[in-house]
């Protein structure tokens, strides 16, 4: 019997490999910015095409590469960031294990363009599935410019995973805005179709995060900072009445690398107790610089999970340094008894010489007991004081007699009224036994009466069901009523959610919003929905936003019905809203009209019923 076992080609240990390290092109953007970072690069441009299905490019300004090192880093396990094991414990770069290039070249098109600045002439090599077509001398400026063109062309199988282009853009721009922050000192560009998408010079980090979330951010951050033997924190958190549904916006990093760490985000979270509702989460960018020796960053594949030494002194760490710092900023609330007990701070202090004693000033010639001679006398409408104790009736006014014609006038008038109010009473007394069957308690439930007893209603739970069900309908039958806006309203997002709302655009339209793209993540919006004209636009396309993105990370739900749900819970009226009989009738005629009347979107029932003989064990008790 002959040997089973054989050593696979390097082309398919590559596609192997290629299959961990980019599973989509947000993988290969992430992977090519790094090793511009880690080439010394200040100035680094990101281009794609077509979400990065068509062209990858990342051109740099760093040190280049020699001919032998440019066609070496195409190999497997070739790297120039470590030379032994040991080197694993000392890790400062952002690449060590030597598998990106070949993996990405193993499954794309790749060219290379790379000089470095002892050099005259620079080195192009273009490779197509592990194989090098070519490899020339050319004129290159210095640093390297590297394109990866269709990702996935000999992985079909991979390829038909990949998501519509918005989806794969966002990745990428959550990709892009992670080593923009962890490296604010780098000029970075991000061109997508032709069109720039971040321009972002080289400046403080606070200015870099204001540059990628929005110039609103600019008073919504909280300065961390905090020095020990163990590690070193800064960064900034978000005030919490910013907080939003959703966790997208959280960042960490160690050493300048992003990881995910579900135990440190729980220090953080922690430190907004009291402050924040539980499903809200805050805004957060905090940098811990610690070292390497103490940390183990060879855990994932992706690099983005971190072993620690001593996890719970850094856990106390962060909690103390966020929770300081919102204290110390006058976020959290404080009592100070000295404080309270004290004016000094209502005192302005001034030197003895600027001191000026008031003045006073009387009339010495007022007598209080003198006679009231000068006095005006208040005088009646149609009384005059006659001198002598008595009153004498004033001359009688000018056409009095027009008084009576009024007078007239008024009974003819308030018995028309009265006529009318007659009316009105006795077509309310027929109505009156349906309509005083419901009442609204606290605002919040509705009760009305049936035969066996009583019903309470959860109005906002009522009112996010027949919305839900209206929108899911208008999504299916593209029928949704507009409200146009007589002022239209441009609406500015950052880019993740403005490539997020580019993909939810069709089907936002079905559902009465009238939206176009005017220029840099910014859109116009000339109509919402009819039913939600109570709202303002910029809240409106925020909270859905979010809503979705909450949605989508819980329950996974299918994008139609994702946005359904979102949109309802935005439009319904909330627990407080106070209703006049007539909505309440026309609430609770819509909430039976639906399909599943009794089922709230978060699964719990919409209505609680009361019989008459539970009422009555209740007082026989």
């Amino acid at each position: 019997m002959s040997d089973i076992i054989q050593l696979l080609p390097d082309a398919v240990a590559n596609q192997i490999a290629a299959g961990e390290v980019v599973q989509r092109p947000a993988s290969a953007v992430k992977e090519l910015v790094e090793n511009a970072i880690d080439a010394g690069a200040d100035k680094i441009q990101l281009i794609v095409k077509d979400a990065g299905k068509a062209l990858i490019q990342v051109i740099d300004n760093g040190c280049g590469m020699s001919l032998t090192d440019a066609r070496m880093c195409f190999e497997r396990h070739a790297t120039s960031k470590i030379r032994k094991a040991d080197d694993l414990f000392a890790i400062r770069t952002m690449g060590f294990r030597g598998e990106a290039m070949a993996s990405i070249a193993a499954i794309a098109h790749v060219e290379l363009k790379t000089r470095r600045h002892e050099d005259e002439l620079g080195t192009c090599i273009i490779i197509e599935g592990s194989e090098v077509v070519s490899q020339d001398p050319c004129s290159a400026p210095t640093g390297t410019s590297i394109s990866v063109k269709n990702l996935f062309y000999n992985v079909p199988a991979r390829r038909n995973f990949l998501k519509s282009n918005p989806v794969e853009m966002r990745h990428i721009i959550d990709e892009f805005q992670r080593v923009a922050l962890a490296h604010p000192q780098i000029f970075f560009t991000l061109h997508h179709d032709n069109q720039e998408v971040y321009h972002l010079p080289a400046a403080a980090l606070k200015q870099r995060i204001v540059h990628l979330f929005g110039t609103n951010y600019n008073q919504r951050l909280v300065p961390v900072e905090e020095d020990t033997t163990i590690i070193n924190l800064r960064g900034f958190v978000g005030k919490p009445e910013f907080a939003r549904k959703t966790r997208g916006e959280q960042f960490f990093f160690v050493n300048n690398r992003f990881i995910r760490d579900s135990y440190l985000n729980h220090a953080v979270t922690t430190a907004f107790e009291e402050l924040l509702p539980d499903d809200c989460f805050p805004f957060y960018v905090l940098f811990i610089d610690i070292d390497p020796s103490k940390i183990d960053i060879n855990v994932h594949p992706t690099k983005t999970e971190i072993k620690y030494q001593d996890e719970k002194a850094i856990y106390a760490i962060i909690r103390s340094a966020v929770k300081r710092s919102l204290g110390k900023y006058n976020i959290t609330p404080t009592l100070d008894f000295d404080q309270e007990n004290s004016i000094e701070h209502l005192i302005t202090p001034k030197p003895l010489e600027e001191i000026i004693a008031p003045t006073i000033s009387f009339n010495p010639n007022f007598n209080p007991f003198a006679t009231t001679e000068s006095k005006p006398k208040q005088e009646h409408p149609f009384l005059k004081d006659t001198g002598g104790g008595g009153y004498r009736r004033e001359s009688i006014p000018q056409n009095w007699d027009t008084l009576y014609e009024i007078s007239k006038k008024e009974t003819l008038f308030q018995h028309e009224i009265h006529e009318e109010k007659t009316i009105s009473v006795e077509e309310q007394e027929v109505s009156k036994p349906s309509e005083a069957q419901l009442f609204q308690i606290h605002n919040r439930f509705i009760l009305s009466q049936i035969k066996s007893g009583f019903m309470l209603i959860n109005q906002q739970a009522a009112h996010e069901r027949i919305l839900y069900e209206r929108f899911l309908q208008q999504l299916q039958n593209h029928s949704g009523v507009s409200q146009q806006s007589l002022f239209p309203q441009s609406v500015t997002l950052n880019g993740s959610d403005f490539e997020l709302l580019r993909e939810l655009l069709p089907d936002i339209r079905s559902l009465g919003f009238d939206i176009r793209e005017f220029g840099k993540n910014t859109v116009l919006v000339e109509g919402i929905p009819a039913e939600l004209n109570n709202v303002g636009e910029l809240e409106l396309l925020e909270h859905l936003l979010e809503g979705f993105k909450n949605n989508m990370a819980i329950l996974k739900l299918d994008k139609r019905d994702n946005l359904a749900r979102s949109l309802a819970r935005n439009g319904a009226i909330k627990t407080g809203t106070k209703l006049s009989l007539e909505e309440m009738n026309q609430l609770i005629d819509q909430l039976f009209a639906c399909e599943s009347p009794n089922q709230a979107l978060n699964g719990k029932p919409v209505i609680s019923t009361f019989t008459l003989n539970e009422l009555m064990e209740r007082f026989e008790k």
